[in-house]
């Protein structure tokens, strides 16, 4: 019970990730995504998994790597689906 908001808030977030990529397999367009975005929220993703690792091992990390997962996926499309000849910011 003491990690309910901590699973809320990790819930919360994933749950909006799903339809980012569902929107980029659909359309094939990545317009409007921040690759930048994406990878300091896989950091912040890394360092959650880090400390739970370490310091307070429980299942709720599992959460994180499924939210990592997806994050990291929409980031594999926005590269994939980036028109030719325009780079990444």
């Amino acid at each position: 019970m003491n990690h309910v908001f901590e699973i809320g808030m990790v819930l919360a977030f994933g749950f909006s990730w799903p339809f980012s990529i569902w929107k980029s397999l659909s359309t094939r367009q990545v317009v409007g995504k921040s690759p930048l975005f994406m990878w300091i929220v896989i950091f912040g993703y890394c360092c959650g998994i880090t400390h739970k690792v370490l310091y307070a091992h429980d299942w709720v990390v599992w959460l994180y790597v499924m939210d990592l997962l997806l994050v990291a996926t929409d980031l594999f499309l926005y590269y994939r689906f980036l028109p030719k000849g325009v780079t990444g910011r």
